[in-house]
């Protein structure tokens, strides 16, 4: 499935540890209340057969979407790594972290977008270590040069998506397009 939007998770624990990842097993599923989901398909063996997204989120109930730019890959790409639990990866990567307003988390300061979120389920999927989150968005943040004509232009940030295999893209060209029922 190509290309995929990334969903930068950033969660802090019940022990107040800071977490960063990328998923681009993420997406928006509904529209009101408004939700979003993201999947996490590998373990690190310091976490009981998940990740430390995944196991923040189930101590705490909250996480945050940050939406990835362009200038942000590198940096995106390098809180990837399996750091142990103990490390920040925002201070690891150098990616500078603000605190959210409706939920108790990180979120990527001056990212093009930020949602604020509120766990709903977490379904185990079939396979070792398949993990699927949903969350309901409680809060939004919107970068102010990223909205043009009083809607969010994806144009003034190029954000990123995963192709596959190790190849990521960039929206660069947006077109409208008319439903035939509207």
């Amino acid at each position: 499935v190509s290309p995929r939007p990334i969903g930068w998770i950033s969660t802090r624990g019940a022990d107040r540890q800071d977490n960063l990842a990328p998923y681009s097993f993420f997406n928006a599923v509904a529209y009101v209340p408004p939700q979003v989901m993201f999947a996490s398909t590998t373990a690190k063996p310091d976490r009981d057969g998940t990740k430390d997204s995944v196991a923040q989120i189930r101590e705490t109930g909250v996480f945050c979407v940050n939406i990835v730019e362009h200038a942000a890959r590198e940096a995106m790409n390098q809180t990837s790594k399996a750091y142990p639990r103990t490390t920040d990866e925002f201070a690891a990567a150098g990616v500078p972290k603000a605190e959210c307003l409706v939920i108790h988390c990180p979120r990527v300061d001056g990212a093009p977008a930020s949602l604020e979120c509120r766990l709903t389920q977490i379904v185990k999927l079939p396979g070792k270590a398949n993990f699927l989150v949903l969350g309901e968005v409680v809060g939004f943040h919107l970068r102010d040069d990223c909205i043009r004509d009083g809607r969010f232009d994806v144009t003034a940030f190029n954000p990123v998506s995963r192709l596959g295999y190790r190849d990521f893209a960039t929206v660069t060209e947006v077109f409208e397009m008319i439903r035939p029922d509207d």
